[in-house]
């Protein structure tokens, strides 16, 4: 007896027919449920990737308060008291123009972050600025976060951040129309043939880092370059110290001036006077500062080059970054 015929006999050949559509079903279900969960999946992650993206936009200054009718100079001091309240270290304040005024704060967490990183010194600092705009007085400060990631730092300040917002405020997080994310910001250069942030102006080179800091103290108090100190941090761990200079300029049409500067690009509200002052980094033997393409950019990523509604543009200050060089250089003795 065949097989087959065994197969008819027994009934199995039909029991088989019976099964094909039965397994045919349960193939296409399965199928389809597998469809329905990549797809689910799919939506979740793009959902996720999408939130990250949208959490990671960084701007470089934020906006704790705005007072109607405030008087600058009273709530400057008021600013002070609540900073040294939050346990920050007032290092220095200037006026760099009629209307401004700048605080310049520091904490164990800035200078500890700097010691960790190279050039970490350039991020010691935290700049606060109350300006006079039109009625209002504004109260600012840089974004810790965003000055971490643009200055390469090792950690990304959020401590220092969430201090500030509890001492100041946050109303707006503001300066910047590109959607920076915190990599993006680790390798920012405004535009081609631009320079990145290890791209610094060198200023100067001495036989040790006393004689560089010593050459930089001297330079300031005899005011060369029609620069001024501002504040000086001392990086605990490694021989780096950051000065805060204040650029007068030689006279008004100086265009290494911090007003010269600010009357031509900071034309936006709220205003961004907390970009002052620049810096001297004196690192090793070497005084090095960022360079103004560079450390200008960074605050205004969005600044045209040619033409704005405002006349705020890039080439408005186009003799500035050159001037401010200069002006470092002379400072530093180079």
């Amino acid at each position: 007896m065949t097989l087959v015929r065994v197969m008819k006999n027994t009934g199995v050949a039909s029991m088989a027919q019976q099964s094909r559509p039965m397994n045919h079903e349960f193939s296409r279900r399965s199928l389809l449920m597998k469809a329905y969960k990549n797809i689910f999946l799919s939506v979740m992650l793009f959902a996720m990737m999408t939130g990250m993206a949208a959490a990671e936009v960084l701007m470089p200054f934020v906006l704790a308060s705005k007072t109607s009718g405030g008087d600058v100079q009273q709530i400057a001091g008021e600013v002070k008291g609540k900073l040294t309240g939050a346990g920050f270290e007032v290092v220095g304040e200037y006026s760099p123009y009629n209307g401004a005024s700048v605080i310049v704060v520091t904490n164990d967490e800035l200078k500890t972050n700097a010691g960790k990183s190279e050039h970490g010194g350039f991020g010691a600092a935290q700049r606060v600025g109350i300006t006079k705009n039109g009625d209002d007085v504004e109260v600012i400060f840089t974004n810790p976060v965003y000055m971490a990631a643009a200055y390469r730092m090792e950690g990304d300040l959020a401590g220092v951040r969430s201090a500030l917002d509890s001492a100041l405020g946050s109303m707006q997080d503001f300066g910047s129309e590109k959607d920076l994310t915190a990599k993006d910001l680790r390798k920012y250069h405004y535009t081609v043939m631009m320079e990145y942030f290890d791209d610094p102006s060198e200023l100067a080179e001495y036989d040790s880092y006393e004689a560089g800091v010593a050459a930089v103290e001297a330079g300031l108090a005899a005011g060369k370059g029609g620069a001024a100190k501002v504040y000086r941090i001392d990086v605990p761990g490694k021989k780096e110290t950051l000065f805060g200079v204040a650029l007068k300029g030689t006279n008004a049409e100086d265009c290494s001036g911090d007003e010269y500067i600010m009357s031509r690009i900071d034309k936006a509200t709220p205003r961004s006077t907390a970009h002052l002052p620049y810096e001297i980094l004196v690192t090793d033997d070497e005084a090095i500062a960022l360079y103004a393409r560079f450390r200008i950019a960074i605050n205004w990523p969005h600044l045209p080059m040619m033409k704005s509604d405002t006349g705020a543009t890039f080439m408005s200050i186009m003799c500035s970054p050159a001037a401010i060089e200069e002006a470092l250089e002379e400072v530093a003795g180079g």
